[in-house]
């Protein structure tokens, strides 16, 4: 699991051997370590966060959290698909929220084992339900999980990032960007969080 000390100690390396991300830390610094909670809000987080701005993400679980208190499966489960609707959940991800919500209920889906297996494995069981793909999981386990190799090569801001830090020509695919991020390896989950620390300090550039 990725900490506080480990992350520091990935950066030293990865900028030791690396002169893109070298002077991106040099302009921009080491970003505050973060993390997320384990566990299903989390998940619904990540799931709102599909394709659309954090802000966007952040409003409707905001409204979800202050209509039902607790976001837990059987707060989900009984809120109507017209509550949901008002809290800003679209048809689609009312659906995968519930999905998720009826698996954890019925035992589907264990988090805390999950959270045990090994990152291949791990991915596989998230993937398993509607609605989360590569992207929800690769963000959960590296995130929540903290798992030091994740990467999320989906994520258009660590796409358009890794194009500003490499000084590429066009923002590179899903594809292109899991062949670069080779590079990084074991260390890939640290990568991401310089190359977003970049996104967020220089936006638009």
């Amino acid at each position: 699991m990725l900490t506080k000390r480990s992350f520091r100690t990935a950066v030293a390396i990865l900028t030791a051997r690396d002169p893109a991300l070298a002077a991106l830390v040099a302009r921009h610094g080491v970003p505050d370590f973060w993390a997320r909670e384990q566990g299903f809000a989390t998940l619904v987080l990540i799931v709102l966060e599909q394709q659309v701005s954090l802000a966007s993400a952040r409003a409707a679980y905001d409204r979800l959290e202050r209509r039902v208190g607790d976001v837990a499966p059987s707060t989900v489960l009984t809120s109507s698909d017209e509550a949901l609707r008002a809290d800003g959940f679209s048809r689609q991800k009312a659906r995968y929220v519930r999905a998720l919500a009826a698996a954890l209920e019925d035992g589907t889906l264990d988090l805390d084992v999950v959270a045990s297996l090994p990152d291949e494995d791990a991915r596989a069981a998230l993937v398993a339900l509607p609605g989360i793909g590569p992207w929800t999981a690769e963000v959960y386990l590296l995130s929540a999980l903290r798992r030091p190799d994740t990467w999320p090569a989906g994520d258009i801001a660590l796409q358009e990032a890794t194009r500003r830090a490499l000084g590429l020509d066009a923002r590179p695919t899903s594809e292109e960007l899991t062949a670069i991020g080779e590079r990084w390896r074991p260390h890939r989950a640290t990568a991401a969080r310089l190359l977003w620390h970049l996104y967020l300090s220089a936006p638009g550039r």
